[in-house]
């Protein structure tokens, strides 16, 4: 069994889940912490209230995908998802290259 520590609104969690899932538990808490930051206009909200104001607003975008409204994704989003995506495409090429490597030593 696998554990992470994930940060929401400069608080953090210890959060068990599944070996191998470490990273997409820590994606999906960024997703979290993202939205925390957006309801910080909100002036001063007890831990409960603000993590129930955080899924009320991410059960809504949900709704709206659901229910085929266009999804609004922002530039830096897609920046984030761009970077993201380049780092596992240059983890894998390592991977591939130590084992081409290792291939070749047999």
């Amino acid at each position: 069994m696998g554990q992470v520590t994930i940060t929401i609104d400069k608080r953090e969690y210890v959060i068990a889940c599944g070996d191998g899932q470490e990273a997409h538990i820590i994606e999906l808490s960024r997703v979290l912490d993202e939205k925390a930051k957006q309801l910080a206009g909100l002036g001063s909200l007890n831990e409960n209230l603000k993590l129930a104001m955080i899924g009320l607003v991410l059960a809504d975008e949900l709704a709206d995908i659901k229910a085929g409204k266009p999804v609004q994704i922002s530039t830096e989003k897609l920046e984030m998802a761009d970077s993201a995506t380049a780092v596992k495409i240059d983890e894998q090429t390592t991977r591939i290259g130590n084992l081409i490597k290792e291939i070749r030593s047999l």
